[in-house]
């Protein structure tokens, strides 16, 4: 546990008394932890404090205590729909950890139900759901992060949607209480799902089934190979950029107003894919930041119309960072 020096900042102090309550308590604690690593686009500065509680009750411990401590909480999943900032992140940065990695099926009155802890990543998911004889998640199939994260923002593809799946959802709230409730009740649309402020998934009952199993399996078998064919998968990316206009793909529109391969420092419009934005090796938030915003311009002007983010900003942005600021033209 670091100690601070004469030399320490206030803003500090809180930090590193977070730190050494929760090591007290048997969460373990990193300060300064390097983001980078963690995202899939491998940008972004540190973290004030990072921890991976590993149970309900440790989760519920680090939130009351960076609450006390006057902290902002953040979570971070499999890293996968984030742009980090370049100055990193300030207060608590949390990781859903082993305790929140477990499935298990239930029979009921409500049918077959897999509970899903939201620290899951959606890869193994699919793949315990195979081994099972199940299906029922396939709408992410590909995508990358943990199923916290996909029911935050109604994860999908072409297959569907995870929030057609979801029975119940449980949720942390940041008062350190825990609270279940229906999926109807998180009002989900497309890569949007309504969630308290501040809540952070926990767990999560999906309906799955055992009839259909071989044509589930072939379908998300053929996504797979397409999207092996169409998409930078060997490069630095969060996936699709920006989230499909009704009636069209972003990808379509960024690729007709001729911005594939367009570059701003190390940050690059996929030449294989237009809605795939990468980190070409030496790229920064910024330059990424500033290469969305410029095709989100270029559309607006060439086609009128106004691309809307899939991706989320995290940390120490400038003020007027997120939303983006209105089009101009």
């Amino acid at each position: 546990m670091p100690v601070c020096s004469a030399s320490c900042s206030a803003e500090s102090v809180p930090v590193l008394l977070l730190a050494r309550a929760l090591n007290e308590a048997g969460i373990r604690t990193r300060t300064d932890e390097a983001l980078a690593r963690r995202g899939w686009w491998r940008v972004g500065g540190p973290a004030d404090v990072w921890a991976e509680p590993a149970t309900p009750e440790a989760l519920a411990l680090a939130i009351g205590k960076a609450s006390e401590h006057g902290l902002p909480i953040s979570i971070i999943g499999n890293g996968s729909n984030l742009l980090i900032a370049d100055q990193g992140i300030r207060g608590l940065v949390l990781k859903l950890g082993r305790g929140f990695q477990s499935t298990t099926l239930h029979e009921g009155q409500d049918g077959l139900l897999m509970e899903v802890g939201a620290g899951t990543r959606n890869v193994v998911l699919l793949k315990r759901l195979d081994a099972a004889g199940l299906h029922g998640a396939g709408a992410l199939a590909g995508v990358p992060g943990t199923m916290g994260g996909a029911i935050r923002m109604n994860a999908g593809t072409h297959l569907g949607e995870i929030g057609d799946a979801v029975h119940e959802v449980e949720l942390a709230l940041p008062t350190g209480e825990v609270q279940r409730l229906p999926g109807a009740a998180l009002g989900f649309r497309y890569r949007w799902a309504s969630l308290p402020r501040g809540a952070i998934v926990t767990r999560v009952w999906l309906r799955v089934h055992r009839e259909g199993l071989a044509d589930a399996q072939a379908a998300v078998a053929h996504h797979l190979d397409r999207r092996r064919a169409t998409q930078p998968l060997d490069q630095p990316s969060c996936g699709s950029t920006f989230k499909n206009p009704p009636g069209d793909a972003a990808g379509r529109l960024i690729d007709a107003a001729g911005l594939k391969g367009h570059q701003i420092g190390g940050a690059q419009i996929s030449t294989k894919h237009a809605n795939f934005f990468v980190n070409t090796g030496a790229a920064t938030a910024t330059e990424l930041l500033a290469l969305v915003r410029h095709a989100r311009q270029t559309v607006w002007e060439q086609h009128g119309v106004c691309l809307e983010p899939e991706v989320h900003l995290a940390g120490d942005w400038p003020p007027g960072s997120w939303p983006l600021p209105p089009l101009a033209g």
